[in-house]
C-alpha cells in the first residue's frame, strides 16, 4: 500500500513556495487534460507526462523528475494493481463457465414483463461486482436487446436500468479501480467502503436506472434489431448452478465485511475469530480466496481441465494491461502531488474552504471528468488532491464516504471524450443526440443521487 502522506511530507522534493506550487498543480493537471482530449494521447502517458510538468514546475531537479513517480507507480500496482487482476479472473471464470449467464436467465426466468426494467438493475448490480463496466456492458447487452424485442418494449427501459446497475458499481464499489485506487490513496477501511458503497448504490441505480428509464423511453422509443429475435440461449446443461455462481460473487464481498464487523464490535485481536477474518477478509486475501474457489466450482466442478482454467485465467490478464498502466500511473501523479508538497497546499486550502470535504471532493472529480473523460483518471487524480484533508482527522465513516463522494463524482455526465459514450452509441444504435438524452443524462442523475445519499449519511454516521 501507500505510503502514509504524513511519511511522504517529511523529505519533500522541493521548498518552492505555495503560490508556485498550487501552479504547477494546475499546469500538470491542464497537461494531462489536454494531452488526453485533445492531442489524444493514452492517459497512460498523459498522466506520466503531466506528472512531469508538475514536478519541473514545482521546482523539483532534473534528474529527480520522476522519482516520486516511479514510487507511486511501483506501490500502486503492488497494492492496488494485483487486486485488479483478481477480480479480473473471477470474472473470467464467471463469463467463460457459463455462470453469468445462468444468473442472467435464472432471472428473467422468474420475472413479468412489468418488473423487467427492476430485474435488469439487479442483474447488473449483481454482475457488475466482480466485472469490468465494459465486461458487464457485453455480457448484458444482448440480453438487454433479446427481451426487449421478445416482450415488444423500448430497448431504453431495460438499457438504462442496466447501465446504471454497471456504472454505479464500477464507480462506487471495489474492486474496481477506481474506487480501489481512491481506498488507497485515502487510506479508507476497504470493507466499510464495500458497505456503505453498496448502500448507497442501491437508491442511485433505482433513481437513475428504472425511474428514470420510464421517462427517457418516451423520449427516444427505439427497438431492438429484428436480427435478435432469432437468438437461441445457449445450452445450460453444462453450466454451473445459480447458487454456485452467486456464491463466487458474494464470497469476497461477505469475507470482506466479516472483517469489518470483527473490528467493528470489538473483539480483541488474538480472538481466533478475529484472527482469521484479518487474515482472510483483507483485500488480496479474500479475492486470492475467490480465484481459486472459482476455478474448483467453475472450472474442475463444470467438466473442464486444468490447462483450460488455467487458459481462462491467464486470458483475463491481457485486456486489463491498459487498465493496470492507467492506474498505476495514476499512483505516480498523486505521489508527485504528495512529494512536492503540493497536495498538502491544495489540501489545506479545501479544509479552509467554507464546503463540506465531500461536496469538495465530488466537485474536484466532475471538473477532472469533465475535462478528461475518464472516470479512472478523475477518481485517482481527486484522491491525490484530497488525501491530506482525510489525512487531517477525517473519522473511517467519513473517509470512506469521501471515497464515495469521489465516485460519484467521477462518473457525472459522460459526453463525446468519454469511451464509454461512443461504446454505448453504438451498441445501442443510437445518434449522438439520443445518447446525450439518456446515456448522458443517466451518468449525471447517478452522479448528483450518489452525492444527496453520500452527504445524507454524513450526516448521521
Amino acid at each position: 500500500m501507500l505510503h502514509s502522506i504524513l511519511a511522504a511530507d517529511a523529505t519533500p522534493l522541493t521548498t518552492a513556495p505555495s503560490g508556485q506550487l498550487v501552479f504547477a498543480a494546475c499546469l500538470g493537471i491542464f497537461a494531462i487534460i489536454g494531452l488526453i482530449s485533445w492531442a489524444k494521447i493514452h492517459p497512460f502517458l498523459s498522466l506520466m507526462l503531466g506528472s512531469a510538468v508538475m514536478a519541473l514546475t514545482a521546482g523539483v531537479p532534473l534528474g529527480k523528475t520522476f522519482t516520486a513517480f516511479s514510487s507511486g507507480m511501483g506501490s500502486t500496482v503492488a497494492g492496488v494493481g494485483v487486486l485488479i487482476a483478481l477480480g479480473a479472473a473471477i470474472g473470467a471464470l464467471l463469463v467463460e463457465s457459463g455462470g453469468a449467464d445462468e444468473i442472467v436467465d435464472t432471472f428473467l426466468d422468474r420475472t413479468t414483463v412489468g418488473k423487467l426494467p427492476w430485474v435488469m438493475a439487479a442483474l447488473a448490480f449483481i454482475i457488475g461486482i466482480p466485472l469490468f463496466f465494459e465486461v458487464g456492458l457485453v455480457l448484458l447487452i444482448p440480453v438487454v436487446m433479446l427481451v426487449a424485442r421478445r416482450s415488444k418494449i423500448p430497448v431504453i427501459l431495460l438499457g438504462i436500468p442496466a447501465l446504471a446497475g454497471l456504472s454505479a458499481l464500477h464507480g462506487l464499489v471495489p474492486p474496481h479501480p477506481g474506487p480501489l485506487i481512491a481506498i488507497d490513496a485515502l487510506h479508507a477501511n476497504l470493507g466499510l467502503t464495500l458497505g456503505l458503497g453498496l448502500l448507497v448504490a442501491v437508491p442511485t441505480v433505482a433513481i437513475s436506472g428504472p425511474f428514470a428509464a420510464k421517462i427517457m423511453a418516451k423520449w427516444v422509443p427505439i427497438e431492438a434489431p429484428a436480427s435478435f429475435d432469432s437468438e437461441e440461449k445457449p445450452d445450460r446443461s453444462q453450466r454451473p448452478s445459480f447458487a454456485t455462481a452467486i456464491s463466487v460473487i458474494m464470497l469476497p464481498v461477505v469475507l470482506m465485511l466479516a472483517r469489518t464487523v470483527t473490528e467493528t464490535i470489538g473483539l480483541d485481536k488474538k480472538n481466533g475469530v478475529r484472527v482469521f477474518f484479518d487474515f482472510a477478509g483483507s483485500p488480496l486475501v479474500a479475492l486470492l480466496i475467490t480465484v481459486l474457489f472459482g476455478m474448483v466450482v467453475l472450472g474442475l466442478r463444470v467438466g473442464k481441465s486444468l490447462k483450460e482454467i488455467s487458459s481462462i485465467v491467464g486470458g483475463s490478464f491481457g485486456p486489463i494491461a491498459g487498465i493496470l498502466l492507467i492506474v498505476g500511473a495514476g499512483g505516480g501523479f498523486k505521489q508527485t502531488l504528495v512529494d512536492t508538497g503540493v497536495a498538502k497546499v491544495i489540501g489545506a486550502w479545501i479544509q479552509g474552504a467554507p464546503l463540506s470535504p465531500l461536496f469538495a471532493g465530488w466537485l474536484v472529480a466532475v471538473a477532472i471528468r469533465l475535462a478528461t473523460g475518464s472516470a479512472t483518471v478523475s477518481t485517482i487524480t481527486t484522491a491525490g488532491i484530497m488525501a491530506p484533508v482525510a489525512a487531517a482527522g477525517m473519522t473511517d465513516t467519513h473517509i470512506a464516504l469521501l471515497v464515495l463522494a469521489i465516485g460519484a463524482g467521477s462518473v457525472f455526465l459522460s459526453h463525446v471524450n468519454d469511451a464509454g459514450f461512443w461504446l454505448v452509441k453504438e451498441y445501442f444504435g443510437m445518434t449522438i443526440g439520443q445518447t446525450f438524452k439518456t446515456w448522458s443524462l443517466m451518468e449525471t442523475i447517478l452522479s448528483v443521487v450518489g452525492l444527496i445519499c453520500v452527504l445524507l449519511l454524513g450526516l448521521v454516521i
